[in-house]
């Protein structure tokens, strides 16, 4: 089975420029919270939210698209660090003697993956039942952004803006001796977000194609299914060891991917998400764990833009790797297309946990 070539184009086209807004938004505003305080970062990003949705409903048209895109990417950009960061400091002061806690991680990256996996269900609850649908997803996005807009005003600043502007901190700051850490997690998150990018573009061409499912709702559930078990896999193990954490997520990653594989030459319902669910798990527990690792190798004061340049990495992993499917099964079959990729994300991921660990073994024996 081969993609037809056009309406792939246009929808890389629509997914790279968000990419390329929400890592330029990374790249170089991600960790201006560290000097002027995470409310004052959140608040523009949620009012460029509410912008883009109102764009995106409002003029439906190639060029309202590609910048209601870009105007997506920025927010999420100024959000997704920001907010990690806001998280760790409110949970730190309202528990001093948890300060280090991974309970805020948990949570940040819960909400993330979360939030991604009710996209694609909801967005086809809204395809198949509701009229205007893509009009009415961007309107009803847009209100939620406006309700935590309030939630956000309610709440305390945790950063001393005065201090910090008298003291500027180092824009990306990592603890002595933790940037093999802190390349270690951001390869991690490169590998998990590519997984997740690549079940939100190939969930509906199984559903639909393989399957000969028509309903817009059953196809976004194969994406629902691995952000879903992404999110439950974080819940239910996050209290665990790093180690096993870890180890937990490098084994389910490629098992749901050789089911995803699978269920491409047996073409079956459960199969298929059966293996989105266990590849999406495993690489919850993989980005779980990478965002804990990137977060600690990180000075304090410097926390949001260390955590900054790791989503860079990490949304590069969800939008790259996805194109480059997309390329491919425009000129190859589907089927070893996907087995060439889940090779790939495998192996790297497996290099990207083992390789600094076997460093910091060789370090502590010499």
């Amino acid at each position: 089975m081969r993609g037809s070539g056009r309406p792939l184009t246009g929808k890389r086209r629509h997914f790279a420029v968000l990419v390329v807004g929400t890592a330029t938004s990374f790249r170089w505003l991600g960790h201006l919270s560290d000097r002027l305080g995470r409310r004052r970062i959140i608040v523009p990003a949620l009012l460029t939210g509410i912008l883009a949705a109102i764009v995106l409903a409002a003029w439906p048209a190639l060029p309202g698209l590609l910048i209601g895109r870009v105007l997506t990417g920025v927010a999420v950009g100024l959000m997704a660090s920001t907010a990690t960061a806001y998280l760790a400091d409110l949970y730190a002061e309202a528990r001093p003697a948890e300060a280090r806690s991974a309970f805020p991680g948990l949570v940040a990256t819960a909400a993330n993956l979360g939030g991604l996996a009710l996209g694609p269900l909801v967005a086809g609850a809204f395809a198949q039942w509701l009229p205007g649908p893509l009009h009415t997803s961007y309107l009803v996005f847009g209100a939620l952004m406006a309700i935590f807009l309030g939630f956000v005003l309610a709440s305390p600043e945790t950063v001393d803006t005065e201090l910090a502007e008298r003291d500027r901190p180092v824009r990306f700051a990592v603890r002595p001796g933790q940037h093999a850490v802190f390349g270690a997690a951001a390869g991690v998150g490169f590998f998990a977000f590519a997984l997740m990018g690549l079940f939100s573009s190939l969930g509906a061409i199984i559903v639909r194609g393989q399957l000969g499912i028509s309903s817009y709702f059953v196809a976004g559930l194969a994406p629902f299914v691995a952000f879903a078990a992404s999110a439950v896999g974080q819940l239910a193990l996050g209290k665990l060891a790093l180690p096993k954490i870890l180890a937990i997520g490098t084994a389910l990653f490629p098992i749901g991917l050789a089911l995803t594989a699978v269920s491409l030459y047996h073409a079956s319902f459960w199969l298929v998400f059966l293996g989105a669910g266990l590849a999406g798990a495993g690489a919850g527990l993989l980005f779980k764990s990478s965002v804990t690792q990137a977060a600690k190798a990180a000075e304090p004061a410097s926390r949001a833009g260390v955590l900054a340049a790791f989503f860079v990495i990490s949304y590069f992993g969800m939008g790259l790797p996805s194109i480059a499917f997309s390329l491919f099964i425009r000129h190859f079959d589907l089927k070893p297309t996907m087995i060439g990729f889940a090779i790939v994300l495998s192996v790297g991921t497996l290099v990207a946990v083992l390789v600094p660990r076997r460093r910091s073994l060789q370090l502590a024996s010499a």
